[in-house]
């Protein structure tokens, strides 16, 4: 099939890839334009155009879709399908007509839950057991066409959102090799979103990254795992400003306040928390220091307790 694919992190190269393995003729990729990232601020490719660089795919990267000259340079292309997984950007409605195969979507949650962005990270801040990937054919309204195909996976409750993304590129990519041969065979369904339903998944900031210890274990330990990569949780430990990368449940109780510092052993720094609960950071980040064991970083940096 003669597809156009659009997308940009590493997920959509994931699934992009897919598309290449399995034989279909891609016809162009659309990714973000290039960003400054580092000291040096040098421009930096999207995983989506370094895969299409290597595959020597035509690249389009424009910052807009409501100029004539760019939806002409589309529909100029002749694709059958549209495939989009992570672009970051809205399609207007004369776009979504172009293909007579239509313009589908991989979004990272069982939709109708979590439309939006942060789709992966928000299943676990919302203290979610399950998500899964959805695919579904786009509409004008942000993730809200009518629904293809499910398919579902179990989150370990100790997977941070980088890791649980990671499963969720691949389970992407065969949900998407799956859509796209059943469209072929014309078998794919059509399944309406119920609005009742419907929740959202908004960007990350970093206002989430504060921890409240007043708070149960779970509804600290999920925010630890699920703002990771980025935001990261925060917290203040004895006048210094840590990033908090691993909590783990401790299985003991204690009467003190929530925020308390109880002890440091071999595996970090118990605290209190919420219910009379106690956690143990294991792994954090001080101020421009590097990520390390919690036990180790305070043999080095005593903390009064």
């Amino acid at each position: 099939m003669r597809i156009v694919f659009m997308g940009t992190p590493e997920i959509a190269a994931t699934c992009l890839r897919r598309l290449c393995d399995d034989g279909h003729e891609i016809a162009a990729v659309y990714t973000k334009p290039d960003t400054p990232k580092g000291r040096g601020h040098k421009l930096t490719q999207s995983p989506v155009k370094e895969l299409a660089v290597e595959q020597g795919i035509p690249v389009y990267q424009p910052t807009t879709f409501r100029e004539d000259a760019v939806a002409e340079e589309l529909a100029a292309l002749q694709p059958e399908l549209i495939a989009v997984v992570a672009y970051g950007k809205l399609l207007p409605q004369r776009v979504l007509d172009i293909p007579p195969l239509g313009c589908i979507n991989i979004h990272g949650s069982i939709l109708p839950a979590l439309r939006g962005s942060g789709p992966v990270q928000w299943s676990i801040l919302n203290h979610l057991d399950e998500t899964g990937v959805t695919a579904m054919y786009m509409a004008a309204e942000m993730d809200a066409g009518d629904m293809i195909a499910i398919k579902k996976t179990a989150i370990d409750p100790m997977e941070t959102s980088g890791e649980l993304m990671d499963r969720i590129a691949v389970l992407g990519a065969e949900l998407l090799s799956e859509t796209v041969t059943a469209i072929g065979n014309g078998t794919a369904v059509r399944t309406p979103q119920d609005p009742a339903l419907v929740t959202y998944a908004p960007m990350l900031t970093k206002d989430l990254s504060p921890i409240d210890w007043a708070k149960s274990r779970r509804e600290i330990s999920d925010p630890v795992r699920g703002l990771q990569p980025w935001p990261v949780a925060t917290a203040e430990l004895g006048g210094t400003k840590f990033k908090i990368f691993r909590v783990e449940p401790t299985g003991k109780t204690t009467g003190a306040a929530p925020g308390t510092l109880l002890a440091l052993t071999k595996q970090g720094l118990e605290i209190a928390c919420g219910s009379g609960e106690i956690l143990c950071i294991t792994q954090l980040q001080a101020e421009g220091g590097k990520r390390m064991g919690a036990a180790d970083y305070f043999r080095g940096h005593p903390i009064q307790i």
